[in-house]
Order: C-alpha cells, then sequence, then structure tokens
C-alpha cells in the first residue's frame, strides 16, 4: 500500500468519525429538547412567593405528563397558568364579598406562567384564618409556611366552595403572595405539572 493510499484512509476515517460525532451531538440535543418539551421542563422562581420552601432564583424541575394522567394532589407544588385576573387582581365572581378569597377565576387565563401549592380541589370549602387555610373545616398542616403578619390576604373568613374541576393555589410566603385568594381557582387545563425536584443552588439540591 502507497503512502498516499494509507493517508486516504486515515482522511477517510477521521471524516467518519467527525460526522458520527455530528450526528451523536444532533441526536442527543434531540432527545433532551423532546424531553424538556414534553416530559420535564426546568423552572427558575421569579419572587419570593413560595419562600422559605422555594428562594428567588432557585431552579427546579417541573413533571409536565403527571398531571394529564393524574389530579393534582393538596400539598403539591406546582406550576400553572394563572386567569387573566391575575394581572389586575381581579375575581372572576363579581359578587364576592370582601371578607371571602375569591372563588371563581376570570374566563382567560394570562400568558405567564405562577409557581405555588395546591391547598384545595374540586367541591372542597375553604376559608383563610391568619394565613391558615382551613379545608372542609380542619386547618392544613402547614409548618413549612412564612406565617402571615396581617394585611389584605391573611383573614377570609367567609366559606367558599372550590369549583369542579378547579384547584386553589396559595404561596407559602403567605403574607407576601399574590395566588387564588385574590384571582381564584385553577382550571385543571392550565395547571402546566408538578415540580418534584431543585436541582439550583447546589446546595438546594433534593426532592420537593
Amino acid at each position: 500500500m502507497s503512502p498516499s493510499t494509507g493517508e486516504a484512509k486515515k482522511e477517510r476515517s477521521a471524516g467518519s468519525s467527525f460526522v458520527e460525532l455530528i450526528v451523536i451531538v444532533v441526536v442527543a440535543l434531540g432527545l433532551a429538547l423532546g424531553i424538556q418539551a414534553f416530559l420535564v421542563k426546568p423552572y427558575r422562581i421569579p419572587s419570593e412567593s413560595m419562600v422559605p420552601t422555594l428562594q428567588i432564583g432557585q431552579r427546579v424541575l417541573v413533571n409536565r405528563i403527571g398531571n394529564r394522567f393524574n389530579k393534582p394532589q393538596i400539598g403539591e407544588v406546582v406550576v400553572f397558568h394563572p386567569p387573566g385576573g391575575s394581572y389586575t387582581i381581579t375575581c372572576g365572581d363579581p359578587g364576592k364579598k370582601p371578607d371571602q378569597a375569591c372563588d371563581r377565576p376570570t374566563a382567560t387565563k394570562a400568558g405567564v406562567n405562577f409557581i405555588k401549592r395546591v391547598v384545595a380541589g374540586p367541591g372542597d370549602t375553604l376559608y383563610i384564618k391568619g394565613g391558615h387555610a382551613f379545608v372542609n373545616g380542619k386547618r392544613q398542616k402547614d409548618a413549612f409556611t412564612r406565617p402571615c403578619l396581617g394585611g389584605t390576604g391573611c383573614d377570609f373568613p367567609r366559606p367558599i366552595t372550590i369549583p369542579a374541576d378547579h384547584w386553589f393555589m396559595m404561596g407559602d410566603n403567605r403574607g407576601e403572595s399574590d395566588d387564588s385568594r385574590f384571582w381564584g381557582p385553577v382550571p385543571r387545563k392550565w395547571i402546566i405539572g408538578g415540580a418534584f425536584a431543585t436541582y439550583w443552588p447546589p446546595k438546594r439540591i433534593g426532592l420537593l
């Protein structure tokens, strides 16, 4: 075999390996994007509404398909589209009394994503006292929350009933959260998925 023939084979081999590497990278990228689009979505915490559970800038992973097959669970942290009334703190029930939380969302959804905790589901009765959620007459366990120290959202003593196929959301920072108390429960079709783990910063890595 002449030197030129050997060099040509080496060049072809190197070129083939490079093409193979490109194909592997493209396939891996496609799989990663597919997983993000259909299975798992990263989400950055934009506000202090979930303090102390989640801090501003913390990153979580959201299961995008779980709630397609299972109903949201009480106590679950979920990412969702709030109703359009969240832009203006408007309840969808014009007859809402000042001493009750919003019992009905506006008809349209907002284009933003929120992350909150599910505190009540379809058919549940709910009232708020001192920032604590009382569901069906029983106070929820909420040692993970930051206490509500006064303000417009701490007390809604008049009970409401959550509509069918809707879930009532509240932030863990009960005195500093824009949530269902003001713009109503969220339809299931607007819920993106449950947050199941946090991956950033490293010192807070773990399951939720």
